[in-house]
């Protein structure tokens, strides 16, 4: 049985580390598993991202569509994007039957702080340099970011290391894939 889930929050709120680990302890486990980086897509759907406010609709449209896709397919599926306005994630929602989306939640200072030093991978360098200038769209200083209204699980990535809150989304993943299939099977 597949799934999609969806990594959102703040950018630097630690997605990306977490989403990876993720994906690994996943397929070690024998689990069909494909991720989904916006940022990656970015970079073939939008190769000159202005981040306007169509722009992101088609994106994260796009991004939604894939994931359907290979959920189709039998193959479950991590996104990995902020995902900065509820509709983007609930057009995912919509499409998907077994969708969750998983909110790691960290404070404004602490994920400008993380994304100062991120390197390497698909992310912006920097997202926060940006933010306050005229034109910038930076979610959650220049756009507001609107937390999940029922996420499925939350995981506080400022109280959690990578590896524990790695280890507390596969244990909810694993739960959810178990349930999910007995509720196709009352259902069928």
């Amino acid at each position: 049985m597949a799934w999609v889930a969806w990594f959102t929050g703040l950018p630097g709120s630690g997605k990306s580390s977490v989403a990876c680990e993720v994906a690994l302890r996943l397929r070690a486990r024998g689990m069909r598993v494909r991720m989904l980086e916006l940022d990656e897509i970015r970079r073939v759907v939008t190769p000159s991202p202005r981040y306007t406010a169509e722009e992101r609709e088609v994106v994260y449209r796009a991004l939604a569509y894939m994931a359907w896709l290979l959920y189709n397919e039998g193959i479950s599926v991590i996104i990995d994007a902020t995902g900065h306005r509820q509709r983007f994630r609930d057009v995912a929602r919509a499409l998907i039957p077994a969708f969750a989306e998983i909110y790691l939640c960290a404070s404004l200072p602490t994920c400008r702080a993380r994304a100062g030093y991120r390197h390497g991978g698909y992310a912006p360098a920097d997202v926060y340099g940006q933010a306050g200038r005229e034109g910038s769209t930076v979610p959650g200083v220049d756009e507001m970011y609107e937390p999940p209204r029922h996420p499925e699980l939350v995981l506080d990535t400022e109280a959690l290391q990578v590896t524990d809150a790695a280890e507390q989304a596969v244990r909810f993943l694993e739960a959810f894939q178990v349930n999910q299939a007995a509720s196709m099977v009352e259902q069928g």
